[in-house]
């Protein structure tokens, strides 16, 4: 459990640790918003199409050893941060980290499975808790660490280095376990209709996600709040999220009807989506800690889907992996595609108009995931 619990503490501060900086970073570096975003962008872009190795690897040097690489992976791409002032090297290292998370996310789904396959929601329940944990600290934490280190932010971004190097130093001591002769063949699961169903649903709430985790900051600023004001609203949304990333799963656990439960999230995200587009004014505070529930709250739950869809650790892994990679896939466009709004729109209502639409569209995909279990061949 120690072992999961700091590996999903360190899929996400690599990620999120560039809001707060990421206005200064593009006017250091000389850079437009549509470039910048790629910080954001390339690691998603990543994650999805790497995640399909994450089984293959399993098999080759086993789940625990495949996630520890992952590990050592991070630290190393966080550790180059502290000499990041380059653009090229910046993005190289964005790259670097969405290679270590795309692997780690499906072989972490199968180690729950695995080694937790008669508490499932509740392990799953702190595994997207300390994920969001490590999200919101990243956002949090990462302005005064600046401060702290100088006002550099490249010394800002590499100190998530320490709790990564502390992880690959947990999973260095986790023994490793043989995989079961049977559990050596088999794909992704590409033609389960269902399949695909889960994987679109996480796409939208990926890309919803990492859209705002880019340009929820710079959408309030522009709204005529302080730098300030808009890193504490965005904070709130992080923070807010921690009790609901772990509430989920365990009422998903507790009372089954997932998808209900997505659904209202999806309600709840779609009319704050609204409210933050047209009326950015109205209740900041109220509006980011609600869909700071309503996204964690589909993020952790579609995170376990795959733990209750398929049988076995690799079953779990392959169909984690064929979501992580069509979703990531999809998802890495939204930032990019929010700030070229930007840049096209003189304003952010055109693109955040586009992400209240696509917080619609998932309420209708989550009403269609009741339970049920696939095949994965």
């Amino acid at each position: 459990m120690l072992a999961l619990v700091l590996a999903a503490i360190n899929l996400r501060p690599g990620l999120t640790s560039f809001a707060p900086l990421i206005e200064r970073i593009a006017q250091e570096l000389d850079l437009s918003r549509s470039v910048i975003s790629l910080t954001t962008a390339l690691p998603v872009l990543l994650m999805g199409l790497l995640a399909p190795l994450a089984p293959r690897l399993a098999v080759r040097i086993g789940l625990e050893r495949a996630i520890t690489l992952c590990m050592a992976l991070i630290a190393v791409a966080l550790a180059l941060r502290a000499i990041g002032h380059i653009a090229p090297l910046l993005i190289a290292t964005a790259g670097l980290l969405g290679a270590g998370i795309a692997v780690a996310g499906p072989l972490l789904s199968g180690f729950i499975k695995r080694y937790f396959s008669d508490r499932m929601g509740t392990a799953g329940a702190w595994y997207s808790l300390c994920m969001t944990i490590g999200g919101t600290a990243g956002v949090v934490f990462t302005v005064p660490a600046t401060q702290l280190l100088g006002d550099d932010w490249g010394l800002g971004l590499a100190v998530w280095f320490v709790p990564a190097a502390i992880a690959l130093a947990v999973w260095l001591k986790v023994p490793a376990a043989g995989e079961p002769a049977g559990q050596q063949q088999g794909g992704l699961p590409w033609r389960q209709p269902r399949a695909w169903l889960i994987s679109l649903y996480f796409a939208l709430q990926a890309g919803l996600f990492y859209g705002l985790a880019t340009w929820l900051v710079a959408r309030y600023h522009e709204a005529g709040f302080s730098l300030l004001e808009s890193n504490a609203f965005f904070s709130g949304f992080m923070l807010v999220g921690l009790p609901a990333s772990f509430l989920m799963p365990w009422l998903a656990q507790r009372f089954g009807r997932r998808h209900w439960l997505m659904v209202a999230c999806g309600v709840v995200a779609t009319l704050c989506l609204a409210v933050i587009t047209w009326l950015p004014t109205f209740s900041p505070v109220a509006i980011c800690m609600l869909l700071g529930v309503a996204l964690n709250g589909t993020f952790s739950l579609s995170l376990i889907l795959p733990m209750y869809e398929a049988a076995t650790p690799l079953d779990v892994s392959r169909l984690t992996a064929m979501m992580l990679c069509t979703g990531y896939c999809l998802a890495c466009f939204s930032p990019v595609l929010t700030g070229f709004g930007r840049d096209l729109g003189g304003d952010y209502r055109l693109p955040f108009t586009a992400l209240t639409l696509a917080s619609a569209t998932m309420i209708v995909l989550a009403s269609r995931l009741g339970p049920r279990r696939i095949a994965v061949r």
